[in-house]
């Protein structure tokens, strides 16, 4: 493949910057041990535009692209699927578990790189610091999140625990603990699945009737 820049549009502008959001967040998740690079191949002189622990590898924001990651972007080019994964080196020669992910824009061109890189010298209590609810995420650790297999337990699952809620919450009055459900259910976008309602108001024991009423109140008071 020819080592040349890519032209990119405003559609490949905005997936680019749509990756460098979601490489912040997983930056987040994994934690200091991983490098993340979002390349760009509009420049490859100064391809790096959005970099996380970065003194991994001492690059910031404008580094250009590394030799080692146009020859992955070769082999990507050449093999069925858009990421590999190696072991590799810093320039102070400590090893990393590397994987190059190819990011595709308009008309199927690959106009990105995102390039995650771990730092296997990590200190065993930085790893476990990153498993440990610490600060804001102790915080927000109620949280539960429903892993379900198929729609209707998805609907069942959070019903009970928005009516879990609802019914322990007293300053709700019994005639509105319903009304209440529904509305929170619309907000977590439940009726978007084919035959929620009717699900829903089979698990409520109330009619189909009322729980599109409640969800028709709730838009006209919105």
């Amino acid at each position: 493949m020819a080592k040349q820049a890519v032209e990119l549009t405003i559609i490949d502008r905005e997936i680019l910057n749509s990756y460098s959001n979601m490489i912040n967040g997983l930056a987040c998740y994994l934690g200091c041990g991983y490098e993340i690079v979002l390349h760009s191949l509009e420049n490859y002189e100064h391809s790096v535009i959005n970099i996380i622990n970065g003194e991994h590898t001492g690059r910031s924001v404008g580094a250009p692209i590394t030799d080692l990651a146009l020859d992955m972007l070769d082999k990507i080019a050449v093999c069925e699927e858009d990421y590999i994964t190696y072991f590799s080196t810093n320039k102070k020669g400590e090893p990393l578990k590397s994987t190059t992910i190819a990011i595709r824009g308009e008309q199927n061109r690959i106009i990105g790189l995102v390039c995650m890189n771990l730092y296997l010298n990590t200190p065993m209590i930085d790893i476990i610091d990153t498993l440990i609810p610490q600060g804001q995420l102790v915080r927000q650790q109620t949280s539960k999140e429903n892993f379900v297999d198929n729609s209707n337990e998805l609907i069942e699952s959070t019903l009970e625990s928005i009516k879990e809620k609802v019914y322990a919450d007293s300053t709700i009055a019994v005639s509105n603990k319903n009304k209440v459900i529904v509305y929170t259910l619309d907000d977590y976008g439940i009726f978007n699945i084919k035959d929620a309602v009717i699900k829903v108001a089979e698990l409520l024991d109330i009619s189909k009737n009322t729980v599109y009423m409640h969800i028709r109140n709730k838009k006209e008071s919105n």
